[in-house]
């Protein structure tokens, strides 16, 4: 397992909201640039922001928030090699927050 930088991440403070903000600003360049869109459901948005914000935090990398960085942690990077290699295009990443634009409009209903 990949040791963290820090474990003192206070996702109330102002470092952690900064970093929020480049999160969400890194998400919406991967949803342009894969022709992508973001799950519907909010509350899974902004888990995974807020995860993915948590890792650059502890470990200096956006490590998707469902897997602990372990063996190829490179490939868990956001947007991941499963992701971007099969997941969206069947559907959904494995954290939910990209999916692709059929998926989305099934989920929208």
């Amino acid at each position: 397992m990949l040791a963290p930088k820090r474990s003192d991440v206070d996702m109330n403070s102002e470092e952690f909201k900064k970093e929020e903000e480049k999160t969400k600003k890194f998400v919406q360049k991967v949803v342009d640039q894969f022709g992508w869109c973001f799950n519907p459901d909010k509350e899974v948005y902004d888990a995974i922001v807020m995860g993915l914000t948590r890792n650059k935090l502890m470990y200096g990398k956006r490590y998707c928030p469902c897997f602990i960085p372990v063996g190829d942690k490179e490939d868990r990077i956001c947007p991941c090699k499963p992701a971007v290699d099969h997941e969206v295009a069947e559907g959904c990443c494995h954290c939910g927050i990209f999916c692709n634009p059929e998926k989305c409009k099934e989920m929208e209903g």
